[in-house]
């Protein structure tokens, strides 16, 4: 079975006609297009309508205002080989799934491994399990870093490596 990802949550009715807010909980708006078909908590859903720039969606079976109620706080997942295939990405730009589980080396010094990334403002934290040669040393065992170009050198996802600059000293005053 194919893993799920959490990207958008529907929030209240917007007029008479079944219109619902859409929080994106992802980085490609463009999924969202008329007949895409996406899984819920509340079963399959297929959009008819998106405003992208007003944030509203409306999907088949629901196109009242009552029946729309019914997906309030519903959250809408996609699967790893759907985001692939229609999420483009630019030069240098990966997808968490991808970044997830790599090795964080510094100066060829292994510093852990990312377990999970989390958004906190507009900027992505990627949270590294400690190697356990630098957790003996005293060094704490899990700690946070920024994903951005002043500590994130290169990526290398045929080896599965993040290189970084300065993440130790993150690390080290963690």
């Amino acid at each position: 079975m194919s893993e799920k990802f959490f990207i958008a949550q529907i929030g209240r009715t917007v007029g008479l006609m079944g219109d619902l807010k859409l929080h994106l909980h992802t980085d490609f708006p463009e999924q969202f297009k008329v007949g895409s078909i996406f899984e819920s908590d509340r079963g399959n859903i297929e959009i008819i309508s998106y405003n992208k720039a007003r944030g509203i969606i409306r999907f088949r079976g629901y196109e009242g205002m009552d029946s729309a109620k019914k997906l309030t706080n519903a959250k809408i997942y996609t699967t790893q080989a759907k985001t692939e295939d229609e999420c483009k990405l630019k030069q240098n730009e990966y997808f968490w799934f991808d970044i997830i589980g790599c090795t964080v080396v510094e100066n060829d010094e292994v510093l852990g491994t990312i377990e999970d990334i989390d958004r906190l403002g507009s900027t992505d934290y990627l949270e590294i399990i400690t190697d356990e040669i630098l957790v003996q040393n005293g060094l704490p065992k899990r700690f946070l870093i920024p994903y951005i170009p002043r500590y994130i050198e290169a990526v290398d996802l045929d080896k599965k490596e993040l290189i970084c600059k300065d993440a130790k000293v993150i690390l080290e005053n963690s």
